[in-house]
């Protein structure tokens, strides 16, 4: 019953990041669009952390939330910035360390969302810690969501609005399960 806040809110998401920028030069268009959407990082905090507040109180989505970023922009822009330096620098080595690197800072923006207190490298570790041993789960989750991105692909990219709700909705699912075990094992340490 909370789809209409859901798609809603993806369909903003989409306009705003998908539409930066439009130019003739294919080059500075991109590399121009890459400055810009590094700028609004927040946008895309506010959209994951959308969800991840959705799952656990139950409450439907809103557009506000996607600037919900721009309160603590310095901490989510240098998060983001060293999460997609980090990324850049290991897949210099090769391809697959990247792709494995990204999949370790994967929580970063939830970790972010549950400690305002911890910024930069302290949310990436702490996501990198979370995920050990759970980087094959992520993507194994986001491998079954491929025949829905192909049927999405069908009707001309409509079928996404519904997908990316349910894509952010069982990856926060997935983050709350995680986090649950990263404190139960950390609580067995400690005892």
């Amino acid at each position: 019953g909370k789809w209409r806040g859901a798609v809603v809110l993806t369909l903003v998401y989409g306009l705003i990041m998908g539409a930066i920028p439009i130019g003739a030069n294919e080059f500075v268009s991109y590399q121009i669009g890459n400055i810009i959407q590094l700028l609004l990082c927040p946008i895309y905090y506010g959209f994951t952390v959308a969800f991840l507040d959705g799952v656990r109180t139950g409450e439907s989505c809103h557009v506000g939330q996607l600037f919900d970023g721009f309160r603590e922009y310095g901490k989510v822009f240098g998060t983001t910035l060293l999460m997609y330096v980090y990324v850049f620098l290991w897949t210099l080595l090769l391809i697959v360390p990247g792709i494995i690197k990204g999949y370790s800072y994967a929580m970063t923006m939830y970790v972010m969302r549950d400690n305002p207190e911890m910024k930069f490298n302290a949310a990436i570790e702490r996501s990198m810690a979370m995920m050990k041993g759970h980087k094959f789960d992520l993507f194994y989750l986001q491998l079954t969501f491929i025949g829905w991105m192909l049927l999405s692909i069908l009707t001309l990219g409509i079928g996404f609005l519904w997908l990316g709700p349910y894509v952010q909705t069982a990856t926060a699912h997935f983050y709350e399960d995680v986090k649950n075990e990263y404190q139960d094992k950390l609580k067995a340490e400690l005892a």
